[in-house]
């Protein structure tokens, strides 16, 4: 990969982690306020949603990757980040992969999300 293409996916990165940061205020806010339980129901509706308009907003601004790329770099990203930081830095645990609620549906209406509104965002001129 050239330079271009690294800047191109750092900035696809970027988005990636906007819509994870905002999934993990989701859940901060959550569970400060409410049982852990509403909270990962809360965060599995609110994860297509915030991944939807943050990626309308790459795919307007730039859409350098298809929206299956955008998908899987997105999700990839929101996994590795979840092992990493969460699960082995906060939670000195791997259990949370082992709810269903809480990683494995938002994984998947993330992917689903993204690759949707890929599909039919207005591209830039």
């Amino acid at each position: 990969m050239d330079k271009i293409g690294y800047i191109r996916l750092f900035i696809v990165l970027i988005y990636a982690f906007i819509g994870w940061t905002l999934c993990g205020a989701v859940m901060f806010i959550g569970t400060a306020v409410t049982s852990e339980f509403i909270a990962l129901i809360i965060h599995a509706v609110a994860a297509p949603i915030i991944f939807a308009v943050v990626s309308s907003y790459y795919f307007k601004k730039y859409d350098f990757t298809t929206p299956l790329e955008t998908a899987a770099l997105f999700v990839a990203f929101v996994v590795l980040m979840d092992f990493v930081i969460v699960a082995l830095l906060i939670n000195k645990s791997l259990a949370m992969f082992g709810n269903v609620l809480g990683t494995w549906i938002p994984f998947v209406l993330i992917f689903i999300s993204t690759y949707y509104t890929g599909l039919h965002a207005e591209k830039k001129a």
